[in-house]
């Protein structure tokens, strides 16, 4: 699409050739936006938190914020909610807590070095209208998130988790990557942690509560090849080995949510890496940094025998959903949200070369229409909201 700058304006609008559909653009002034989460809360207001700024990794990245009332037709314009001019802020969540405060969480890092992340959280006792002072969350460098936080049955707090590491002298570029959850039994105060077991590799872990009790989390695969899955029978203090399951995976963020009458919606990028021929060296651009300490580049994959290697730079189209009836298990319905090239060998949005779909949120409400927003072209954050039956039929 030419002119995107002209649909993102928040508006609401019905997709005329396919029913039962409705979209919008969420409103930003920014050149990139990226890493949307979408929450639906108690009182019918959507809200939309994301990362936006000049590009990914450069200090001007900071976290936004629109919000769609109940009962409204166009998304507010942005607010700004994070700003610290040394470090770029990035994958937000919401997370409305059981005693009503709704909490923001964020990772800032310094440039593109993912290894330098720690997390950082804001308060806000008044459903986003104001919110408290920014503080730090986990401070181990390398700490990324990216998926919403899980209440459990037992009333503790669950946040996955998965680190960024580097060999001593090496820059990040995501081969050694793992994953694991944080619980807190004190409302968020204090944490312990729990790794998920050769997770090398697997990371945006994606942890929803099943019907029967058990939690299922589900992964983005740094080798680009399929989703992964792990399971959990108790509260997450331990999880089996994540193995890919039927759905592929291109190096590109997941989400899913459990619907309310208990099947799963997942939404992904339909594709992996096994036909692509064209590879990036890592997720970033080169970035100008003159605080960013020089580092040799990453070695050759030939000099890594024995180890997987990540794979950038698989296209990052269709974007798709689909809908599973058995905890996870099979995913017979499939349906695609949006058609693309999903060209995505550069991040860099000032050029807007960038052609891909990615980055999903999804969250139902009690109403059954199912809530998605994901990165258009790495220009926009889009809005579409669809329902189970318009992914069957």
């Amino acid at each position: 699409m030419s002119n995107i700058e002209d649909k993102v304006n928040g508006n609401l609008y019905q997709v005329a050739e396919s029913a039962g559909r409705v979209e919008a653009y969420v409103p930003s002034n920014c050149p990139q936006n990226h890493a949307s989460n979408i929450t639906p809360l108690a009182n019918g207001d959507l809200l939309c938190v994301w990362f936006s700024g000049t590009q990914e990794g450069i200090a001007d990245i900071s976290i936004y914020m629109s919000r769609l009332n109940a009962g409204e037709t166009k998304w507010s314009e942005a607010v700004k909610l994070s700003e610290d001019p040394t470090r770029s802020e990035q994958n937000p969540i919401l997370f409305p807590a059981p005693d009503g405060k709704l909490w923001l969480l964020y990772t800032a890092q310094k440039s593109g070095n993912q290894d330098t992340a720690i997390v950082r959280y804001r308060i806000s006792e008044d459903n986003g209208y104001t919110w408290g002072p920014i503080e730090t969350l986990f401070d181990t460098p390398g700490t990324f998130i990216r998926q919403p936080v899980v209440v459990l049955d037992n009333g503790e707090w669950l946040v996955p988790i998965f680190y960024c590491t580097v060999t001593p002298g090496k820059k990040w570029v995501g081969d050694d990557d793992t994953s694991a959850v944080k619980i807190s039994a004190d409302s968020g105060k204090t944490w312990t942690e729990y790794p998920v077991p050769n997770s090398t590799g697997c990371v945006h872990m994606n942890v929803e509560k099943l019907s029967d009790g058990t939690l299922l989390a589900l992964y983005r695969s740094r080798w680009a090849d399929n989703i992964y899955m792990s399971r959990s029978e108790d509260n997450g203090r331990t999880w089996t080995q994540p193995v890919p399951i039927e759905l592929p995976n291109n190096n590109s963020s997941i989400q899913f949510t459990k619907l309310n009458n208990g099947h799963l919606a997942i939404v992904f990028n339909n594709i992996n890496a096994e036909k692509c021929t064209e590879r990036r060296a890592s997720l970033y651009d080169e970035i100008e940094d003159e605080e960013e300490q020089v580092t040799p580049a990453p070695e050759p994959e030939e000099s890594r025998p024995n180890q997987k290697t990540a794979f950038w730079g698989a296209p990052r189209a269709p974007m798709t959903i689909a809908i599973s009836e058995d905890n996870g298990n099979t995913w017979p319905y499939i349906k695609n949200i949006e058609v693309g090239d999903g060209y995505c060998m550069t991040n860099n949005s000032k050029e807007k070369l960038n052609r891909e779909y990615s980055y999903p949120s999804i969250k139902q409400t009690p109403d059954g229409k199912i809530h998605v927003t994901f990165t258009y072209f790495r220009q926009a954050i889009k809005y579409v909201c669809v329902s189970e039956d318009w992914v069957k039929g």
